[in-house]
């Protein structure tokens, strides 16, 4: 979905930064986003159903100006995957949010929260763009 939010976001300012987004493993490779994701995306106007899924790969860390991860676990496996110069594009993507009632996105996966996730990535990415406005022009979430 954070694919997709931001996506949306650049086009309704005018912006063309390319998003991109990466597991951190190959479970799902090939895979459409989970249609509950799928689902709620939809009832915010973003269709994220042509997305596949796939691992982050080491040319991402070379490409991308910012990795933004959805929470802690994440965030140590592709800090320890990404070579010592590509470490500090890796942020939380709630480091950007005002006042975040969670310092994470949780996985809405087991307990159905898709729309909590919406929210928690829509308030992250509002202020994501608001930091950076014009500046980065990759990004890997």
């Amino acid at each position: 979905m954070a694919q997709g939010v931001l996506e949306q976001k650049l086009f309704e300012r005018g912006l063309s930064w390319k998003v991109d987004s990466a597991g951190t493993n190959g479970y799902h490779d090939g895979e459409s986003p989970d249609p509950r994701a799928i689902k709620c995306a939809a009832t915010h106007g973003i269709d994220i159903s042509n997305q596949i899924s796939r691992k982050i790969t080491p040319d991402d860390f070379l490409d991308a100006d910012l990795i933004c991860v959805m929470d802690d676990m994440n965030y140590h496996t592709v800090t320890k995957l990404a070579p010592p110069y590509s470490r500090d594009k890796v942020y939380l993507l709630m480091d950007f949010a005002p006042d975040p009632p969670f310092s994470f996105v949780p996985d809405p996966y087991y307990d159905n929260s898709f729309e909590r996730s919406y929210e928690l990535i829509n308030l992250a990415c509002e202020a994501l763009l608001t930091k950076y406005n014009g500046s980065v022009k990759e990004l890997e979430v």
